[in-house]
């Protein structure tokens, strides 16, 4: 399955921050959003790039974005994750897969859902703008700022 191109609408769906508050991709119209897909919870390289992004997290905010990171684990371990980190934005726990694979990430290993390392930067009307296929965990949050900060001029130009 292909990812979502450039130009689709973003899917929307439900993700939640540490203390419990729930929201959806939907209610963040009106902002840039990351959607980062990762493979698993409390791992060296997924670890690093949520640490990274959370490191730059105030840099997201004033550049009127918001991040939103999405991999199979369940609710539970994502809570965990987000307290040992200090994580200060929210995940989707996919746990059936299906936000993977309406965005074309999943893929099946056997039996078992499987995420790649993949990141959609979503516009303030739900378009995606951007879509990296391969991620590098500690460069991603400067390479995704690049971006709003290239986007958001465009749009002023």
């Amino acid at each position: 399955m292909p990812l979502l191109p450039v130009g689709s609408q973003a899917p929307d769906f439900e993700a939640r921050h540490v203390d419990g508050t729930s929201l959806r991709l939907r209610d963040l119209r009106g902002r840039y959003v990351l959607v980062y897909f990762y493979p698993k919870d409390m791992t060296p390289g997924c670890t690093v790039e949520a640490c990274t992004i959370n490191d730059g997290f105030q840099l997201f905010q004033d550049s009127g974005a918001e991040v939103i990171g999405v991999s199979f684990d369940g609710w539970e371990k994502h809570r965990q994750f987000q307290a040992k980190h200090d994580l200060q934005f929210a995940l989707a726990a996919d746990g059936d897969g299906g936000i993977a694979k309406s965005y074309g990430v999943g893929r099946m290993l056997g039996i078992l859902p499987v995420a790649r390392r993949v990141s959609f930067l979503v516009d303030p009307q739900g378009e995606v703008v951007e879509v990296w296929p391969a991620v590098s965990p500690r460069r991603h949050a400067e390479e995704v700022l690049e971006a709003i900060a290239r986007h958001r001029s465009a749009v002023t130009a």
